[in-house]
């Protein structure tokens, strides 16, 4: 049952609506097989362009004429024949190969049909058939168009009580940007809490369609404000639907010829609202337009094979009562209005539902999150790279160090020419020295290659223009530096600089940096501070997901698997097995390669310092139990850790010779072979 209470109720008449609904648009003809057919009452929509005049007359003039109109011919598709793709018309192979299906060769024909389908492969059967008949052939092939099967009844909607509508403002009224009176918007207002009222349908008068005595003044107050809305916008919302939509297409804005006065523009809907309408369009893939004397068609999200059962209950110019599901941004989504059927109510029919409404993309969309944020879609799952961003360090280095850095040099560099060569300065300003060349920003940078020691390396020019440099600053900077430096000298003194005044500004410029990255993750520790008190997602739900959500073989542009000249890796090739045994080699001889990275530097000298103490003790040990034998004459041995030279892991039964040295057994074998 569907009742909406309101404390002014009335019910719709049974008669038709009184007002007049648009005409359809009229769409381009499409090509036929054979010949083309352009309607005789063709017109000619397009915008002009500025390079070529268009002759708006022309198709019209000189187009192939033909009977059949093409709202006829719509008609014609989809109502008489109820053409559908799954309603195919097959060729006698075809109709023969799906009636016989585990049918024939070994397993002889038993249905009538397929037994009627194999004769009809014969022409002249098909011929007798068609002079039994009585029909031409194109007669003949015209009648396989005709609807196959039963039609069903027509959809009946039951109600438990009458259809109970209301004259209730929308509740985001007034749009953004406009200002109403305040006063009078309070008093609209007032209507929502209205709503709360019950009413119970059997204590309801009878249907009356007298609107005269009704108490509707909140409402005709809006409609007030409403109608001045529309008076100042109007022209403003048509000039900006032909900016957006060159071409007008179903569920877009009507305009120009097809614009009547007295249209309902958007803000005048709102979501639970009931209308009474006219179907003006049924599209195979976005489905059913519905006229409801606004200026944007609503729309029924019907698509594909629902169609095989709604085609039958939903035509082009019934009158149908829709409800208003949903009102959206017509700037953003195709269709700004949408809604369902109410009678005849074919939700039970609906089975292949859009997951989000059809949008526009336009060029500023930058940011896919954004976009899809803004249309209330989910965010594109990524990788979680389990990094948690407020234990991350702070960040001290400001990007603009860099290009301080560069004017640093440059100024220094142009004061170290004037110390060698001053007669090029001479009578000159430092504020008035100018470029050599134009200064290009886009070509600043240039990469060249130089010899170094017989070596080719790459080398980097930067170029800086001298408007960007402060020379006076930094001649005054330098001359006070030379005049301490020589009294220090005078003095007998060392004198030493420690900072010049671009280094101060460089740390400056790093401070507040670090400043704000501080201030950042202070503000995001207590934003997550507050959500976890709130029991709130710390990410937005959907957009960090395990790395087993994509399975195997997942795409990753940093992985060599995914270069353009990748061959594989040489894992059993015989140049890594010499390479992994000249490594296992180089080790025994120097020690273990991998210490310094395993452990941090105080815990591998503390390490070398308890060795150290072992040896001196099992040295002590030995010589109090040997005294009687003699001493060793190297005593720079008994200082030496032996174990740090071999590893037990390390197989040594076939390792090559490296460098001429062989490997640390104690034996005389390969010991001269070079």
């Amino acid at each position: 049952m569907q009742i909406l209470q309101s404390p002014h109720l009335f019910t719709f008449p049974s008669h038709r609506p009184p007002r007049t609904l648009p005409k359809s648009y009229r769409l381009p003809v499409p090509f036929r097989a054979g010949n083309l057919s352009v309607s005789g009452k063709f017109v000619v929509k397009s915008v002009s362009s500025d390079e070529f005049p268009v002759d708006e007359t022309f198709l019209e003039k000189f187009g192939p004429k033909d009977k059949e109109t093409e709202d006829e011919a719509r008609r014609k598709n989809w109502i008489e024949r109820g053409w559908a793709p799954w309603e195919e018309i097959l060729t006698p192979e075809a109709d023969f190969a799906r009636k016989s299906l585990n049918e024939g060769e070994e397993v002889p024909l038993k249905t009538p049909e397929a037994i009627e389908a194999f004769k009809m492969l014969n022409p002249k059967y098909r011929k007798k058939k068609m002079e039994e008949s009585g029909l031409t052939e194109d007669e003949w092939y015209a009648k396989q168009f005709e609807i196959k099967g039963e039609i069903p009844e027509p959809v009946r909607t039951f109600w438990d009580g009458p259809l109970v509508v209301r004259h209730v403002p929308p509740r985001d009224w007034p749009p953004r940007g406009w200002e109403v009176n305040r006063k009078e918007l309070a008093f609209i207002r007032e209507a929502h809490k209205l709503q709360a009222v019950r009413v119970d349908p059997k204590g309801l008068e009878s249907a009356r369609t007298n609107t005269d005595d009704l108490n509707l003044e909140r409402y005709k107050t809006f409609l007030k404000q409403y109608n001045e809305w529309v008076e100042h916008n109007k022209d403003r919302l048509e000039e900006e639907s032909f900016q957006d939509d060159q071409d007008y297409h179903p569920g877009r804005r009507k305009r120009g010829k097809d614009y009547e006065e007295g249209m309902y523009e958007l803000p005048f809907y709102y979501p639970g609202q009931i209308c009474a309408g006219k179907v003006t369009t049924l599209h195979l893939y976005q489905g059913a337009f519905v006229d409801i004397g606004g200026v944007y068609d609503g729309w029924v999200p019907i698509k594909g094979n629902d169609w095989y059962w709604i085609r039958h209950h939903i035509k082009v110019g019934m009158h149908v009562i829709v409800e208003i599901l949903a009102k959206r941004d017509p700037y953003r989504f195709r269709f700004p209005i949408e809604m369902r059927f109410v009678d005849p109510n074919i939700d039970h029919l609906i089975f292949n539902r859009f997951d989000f409404p059809p949008i526009f993309h336009q060029d500023e969309d930058t940011n896919p999150d954004e976009l899809r944020r803004d249309c209330g879609r989910p965010p594109i799952p990524k990788k979680d790279p389990g990094i948690k961003v407020e234990e991350e360090p702070l960040l001290s280095n400001h990007p603009f160090v860099d290009k301080l850095w560069q004017i640093h040099v440059a100024e220094q560099m142009i004061l170290d020419d004037m110390e060698v060569n001053p007669h090029k300065y001479e009578g000159k300003k430092l504020t008035e020295l100018t470029d050599d060349e134009d200064f290009d920003e886009e070509n600043s940078v240039e990469y060249t290659k130089v010899y170094y020691k017989k070596s080719l390396l790459p080398k980097k020019i930067l170029k800086t223009s001298v408007k960007e440099l402060d020379l006076e600053a930094a001649l005054a900077e330098r001359e006070y530096h030379n005049k301490l430096r020589k009294e220090a000298k005078e003095r007998g003194e060392e004198y030493k600089i420690y900072k010049l005044r671009r280094n101060i500004e460089m740390d400056e410029y790093d401070l507040i940096h670090w400043r704000r990255s501080f201030e950042e993750r202070e503000a995001l520790i207590r934003d997550i501070s507050c959500r976890q008190a709130l029991g709130l997602p710390l990410e937005e739900p959907g957009k960090l997901v395990d790395a087993s959500y994509f399975g195997k073989g997942q795409y990753d542009p940093q992985h060599p698997l995914y270069r353009y000249d990748y061959w594989g890796e040489p894992k059993n090739s015989e140049k890594s097995k010499q390479q992994r045994m000249t490594d296992a080699h180089n080790k025994s001889i120097v020690g273990k390669g991998t210490v310094w990275y395993e452990m941090s530097y105080e815990d591998a000298i503390k390490q070398r310092m308890q060795r150290e103490a072992r040896a001196k003790e099992m040295r002590k040990e030995a010589a109090e139990e040997d005294d009687d034998t003699e001493e060793e004459d190297d005593d720079d041995d008994d200082e030496f850790d032996f174990s740090i030279l071999g590893d037990s892991s390390v197989d040594y039964s076939n390792q090559p010779l490296v460098n001429g040295t062989e490997s640390s057994r104690m034996s005389d074998e390969g010991m001269f072979e070079n």
